[in-house]
């Protein structure tokens, strides 16, 4: 399993949000300038997390996005399957019915199970507000270091 730009960049984007949560609408460029991103990148994620439900938008001179829910109501899991889709490491597991002709005579069809059951469990017990805390503690840090 590999996450791509996208996911990596929609995670980026989620804590973003969170970090600078202050009530007001966050607009997709200052995100951009901050996450170094392409706003034409940008677009395409937030319309992906836009139709989840999992931000609120709107238009005009003081439009732009904020977050739909708190940081912890949020799991790297939920965010990442909204932009890569399946999660599974191989394509036979990605649904209940099996559609591989072997899955009764395979020996590594469980072990796959098995890896899928922890990845899983580890993404979808991290939030979005251990991310936005561990952002904050290297935040400090940094400005500790420049002291």
């Amino acid at each position: 399993m590999r996450i791509s730009t996208k996911g990596r960049y929609a995670l980026r984007l989620m804590i973003d949000l969170a970090c600078h949560n202050t009530g007001e609408y966050i607009t997709l460029k200052e995100i951009s300038i901050r996450q170094e991103i392409s706003l034409k990148y940008l677009e395409q994620i937030i319309t992906l997390l836009n139709k989840a439900g999992y931000l609120y938008s709107t238009r005009g001179a003081y439009g732009g996005y904020k977050l739909a829910k708190e940081p912890k109501d949020y799991t790297v899991g939920e965010i990442l399957r909204i932009t890569e889709g399946s999660l599974a490491p191989v394509t036979c597991i990605e649904s209940e019915f099996n559609e591989c002709m072997r899955s009764k005579n395979c020996a590594t069809q469980e072990y796959w199970k098995g890896l899928y059951e922890v990845i899983n469990n580890y993404l979808d017990t991290t939030t979005l507000e251990d991310l936005l805390n561990r952002q904050k503690i290297m935040n400090q840090n940094d400005i500790m270091s420049n002291i």
